[in-house]
């Protein structure tokens, strides 16, 4: 298989070059710019997508089948106080062999990696299909007008993606030690209890919303979801706020505020908890007579990608490349695989994520660079396994 000539990107100096584009969400900075110009240069068809001032950015290079995607982010989490910083969040340093800065980890250097393990392996000629990469600046804040509108536009226009290999930090101790096959869903809920202003030492002119809202929240708390799910563990209900904002000692308030977050597996849907919550909601409701008023967000679905050829090819890529197979893993918070998972099957596998959003946010270099070797190994076993398939 001949070469394409094509220069060979140093993943170490590309992910300096995103780091010093200060693109806190939903700030772009010109890091989308930094990528675009890169894979513009190895063969991409580039394509901006904004949506409602977010950058986005779909690249494909190649026509045919399969296409093997890679998706990521540029938009990175505020930097916290700069001068606890051991070198500057955004000037990229590198220090006794390690990278220091924001997005280093989450996921600047994932990028950078997979984009040297692409020009490595055009190096040795054109793949039999297409890669592509769906990278957006939309990941670390709402994420509404990101992946999952790039993804919406893509379904729409008939666009296939085979695979799609999502650069999060998933390692937990060593490069390649976890991937990522599923995420639980995440629903937030703000429920407004609507009482009666007045004075304490007359209660009867007065409608008290607190013990309503308390009684409430205590059902809740006290409800089992589930026992678990295969891969997953079980559904978590955690009240993350209760708000009166009463400074008097003798009044009693008119509203009572709280907020709460569900972390559901399979076992559980966006819908079905908005239901039980609503109907438990409107049980206290006509218990006390005061009206309770809920809003809900479901930012995402729980998903897993099931264990098969595409997981294996990763699994078997790692380990040839490492020495170690990476754990299937269920574990942590969303990401945008939330949304891919509409288009093919989809997994996290990225840097040891132990300092992202921290100050001192770091990669060593040598880890980065294995990282690029991994992705350039994931490359070749996951096309020849997904070619194989078809």
């Amino acid at each position: 298989m001949s070469g394409a000539s094509v220069t060979p990107i140093d993943p170490v100096e590309l992910t300096r070059d995103l780091i010093r584009r200060p693109s806190v969400t939903p700030i772009d900075a010109g890091a989308m710019e930094v990528l675009e110009q890169v894979l513009t240069g190895l063969g991409f068809a580039c394509r901006r997508m904004p949506f409602e001032g977010i950058e986005n950015l779909y690249a494909r290079r190649g026509t045919a089948s399969p296409n093997l995607c890679f998706a990521g982010h540029t938009d990175v989490v505020p930097v916290g106080a700069e001068s606890a910083w051991t070198a500057g969040p955004f000037e990229a340093e590198v220090k006794d062999g390690v990278l220091y800065g924001r997005g280093a980890v989450d996921m600047k250097g994932g990028i950078a990696a997979w984009v040297a393990a692409v020009s490595e392996r055009l190096n040795e000629g054109e793949p039999e299909g297409s890669l592509s990469l769906l990278i957006t600046g939309d990941e670390e804040g709402p994420a509404l007008h990101g992946t999952k509108r790039v993804v919406e536009a893509l379904m729409a226009e008939g666009e296939v993606i085979d695979a799609c290999v999502v650069g999060e930090p998933s390692s937990q101790q060593a490069l390649g030690d976890m991937i990522k096959i599923g995420r639980r869903g995440s629903l937030n809920s703000w429920i407004t209890v609507h009482g009666k202003q007045g004075h304490v030492a007359y209660p009867d002119r007065a409608a008290n919303p607190v013990p309503v809202m308390a009684r409430l929240l205590a059902r809740l708390d006290a409800h089992r979801l589930d026992d678990g799910y295969p891969e997953f563990q079980s559904s978590n209900l955690e009240i993350t706020t209760i708000d009166v904002g009463n400074p008097a000692t003798n009044l009693i308030p008119a509203e009572a505020r709280a907020r709460l977050n569900i972390r559901f597996n399979p076992a559980q849907t966006g819908d079905g908890l908005i239901d039980w919550l609503n109907r438990e909601a409107g049980a206290e409701q006509a218990a006390s007579g005061l009206r309770i008023e809920l809003e809900h967000l479901c930012s995402g679905e729980a998903f897993l990608t099931p264990v098969g050829p595409f997981v294996e090819a990763v699994q078997d890529a790692v380990q040839a490349e490492t020495g170690r197979r990476p754990e299937a893993s269920t574990t942590g918070g969303t990401s945008d695989a939330r949304f891919i998972r509409a288009l093919c099957p989809v997994l996290e596998l990225g840097l040891v994520g132990q300092t992202m959003h921290q100050v001192d946010e770091r990669a060593p270099v040598a880890e980065i660079q294995a990282l690029a070797r991994v992705y350039r190994r994931v490359i070749d076993t996951v096309m020849e396994r997904l070619s194989e398939a078809r």
